[in-house]
């Protein structure tokens, strides 16, 4: 096919444009005069290659490793291939976390960055006639939109946690905005950083079609999604509960999770009518032979919780490993869903004492979830909503690369905080809350060659 083609050949010139590992991605210089794409089709085309460049390892992985979904035996983490991971695991300090890697979180992240810029530099020198302004249109609110899902999800490793009063004091991103890579960068505040993961989304607003012709594309919904859970990390709840329902008023499919065969290697289909947009992203150490629920997370799920047995596969030996992403296989599923919103839009409503509508949702989740007779969960009381909301919020979005974020916001509530404890080889590992390892290290070669500062940790 002709799309295939041009994927092709933008891919091949685009990676031989990138950096190899002895340039930092700040600082990559394709050559320009290698750039292919020059059409609106070969933007469109460039955007929709999907296995290589978009939707493919978002910037979730060491922040999944480090929480609290899983755990790993001793053998299997001495197995691991990669320093990074041996180190999320443990929450290693910055002078072992590395050893000599570059950050595969941070590299693909501004890998795409540099793409969303090329992008949206291209399409800015085309002239469109009338005919072609909806797909000029959708390829600049596409760009901006994965640019903005990058800076948030590297926002969400390399940054310390929002806090309203503190933002414009603590580092945030390079924020790379230009193609051209010899205009000099260091780190933003972390305030800046949110301003510009929300106007990139506002921006694209106006620019996207409400829903996409491909999950794997943004849309006007994804937009709004994406703004929801921004504003839940900035704990603006009253902001991420308008977004959540911005989002659902254009769709808020649930699935029957009845329905679902529990005992299909994996149960859930890849374009389900919940996914807004799609996306993975993945590390060895997420292996089902290598992974085991935490017993304590299945401890939670009552016995007529479908999601028990349709996100969790039991072993002979006693223990559990997870098959319920929403990819359909083993790459964990990263992206956007309504299931999100629900509860987004429940725990804004609770917080703000409005405790009979966040219920409804939850209820609603909740109904889509059980199997039997569900009954539904009734009180006046905010703070006791507000508690079960959480719980489901901990039930639900499982293995989702959201766990680490939740974390991050709720231990600065004592009723919610924990501390994370690892044993490997008889030694323990501890996390305690706000604790600043809950900020990833910037790797070796990164600072070496670009000259951003490191984080404190």
């Amino acid at each position: 096919m002709k799309i295939n083609k041009i994927v092709l050949s933008i891919t091949v010139v685009l990676i031989a444009a990138l950096p190899s590992c002895k340039k930092g991605w700040l600082k990559a210089s394709p050559d320009q005069s290698l750039i292919v794409p020059k059409s609106l089709e070969d933007f469109q085309a460039l955007l929709d290659n999907t296995t290589q460049i978009f939707n493919v390892t978002q910037a979730c992985g060491l922040a999944e490793i480090a929480s609290d979904d899983f755990y790993i035996l001793y053998t299997s983490w001495q197995s691991l291939f990669t320093s990074q991971e041996k180190s999320a695991y443990i929450w290693a300090p910055t002078i072992d976390f590395y050893n000599g890697e570059m950050s595969a979180d941070w590299q693909n992240s501004y890998r795409r960055i540099l793409n969303s810029n090329v992008i949206l530099d291209g399409v800015k020198k085309i002239k469109v006639s009338s005919t072609q302004q909806e797909a000029w249109n959708n390829i600049t609110g596409s760009a901006l939109f994965f640019r903005a899902f990058d800076f948030f999800n590297l926002a969400q490793e390399y940054c310390r946690t929002y806090v309203q009063t503190t933002a414009k004091s603590e580092l945030g991103l390079p924020l790379r905005l230009d193609y051209n890579v010899n205009i000099k960068l260091q780190r933003s505040t972390l305030q800046q950083t949110y301003d510009q993961i929300i106007k990139d989304l506002k921006s694209a607003i106006p620019l996207l079609g409400t829903s996409p012709l491909f999950k794997t594309r943004p849309s006007r919904q994804a937009v709004f999604a994406l703004l929801s859970r921004t504003y839940l990390v900035m704990e603006d709840y009253r902001q991420a509960g308008l977004y959540a329902d911005s989002a659902l008023q254009i769709q808020s499919d649930l699935m029957d999770y009845t329905t679902l065969n529990p005992d299909a290697a994996y149960p859930i289909q890849r374009f389900n009518p919940e996914v807004i947009f799609l996306s993975n992203f993945t590390f060895g150490i997420f292996n089902a032979s290598r992974l085991i629920v935490e017993p304590r997370l299945l401890a939670i799920y009552s016995k007529d919780d479908c999601r028990r047995s349709v996100f969790f596969k039991d072993n002979p030996n006693g223990t559990s490993t997870y098959k319920g992403s929403y990819n359909n296989d083993k790459n964990l599923f990263g992206g956007l869903a309504t299931d999100e919103l629900f509860l987004i839009r429940a725990e804004s409503n609770a917080r703000a004492g409005k405790t009979d509508t966040a219920l409804a949702d939850l209820n609603y989740l909740l109904k889509n979830r059980w199997k039997g007779t569900y009954t539904d969960i009734k009180t006046d009381d905010a703070d006791q909503v507000l508690n079960y909301i959480l719980i489901e919020r901990r039930k639900e979005l499982v293995f989702r690369g959201l766990r680490w974020q939740d974390l991050r916001r709720l231990n600065r509530d004592s009723r919610f905080s924990v501390t994370l404890t690892r044993v490997l080889n008889n030694q323990t590992y501890s996390l305690i809350p706000n604790d600043k390892k809950y900020v990833f290290p910037i790797d070796e070669i990164e600072l070496s060659l670009s000259g951003i500062q490191q984080n404190d940790r």
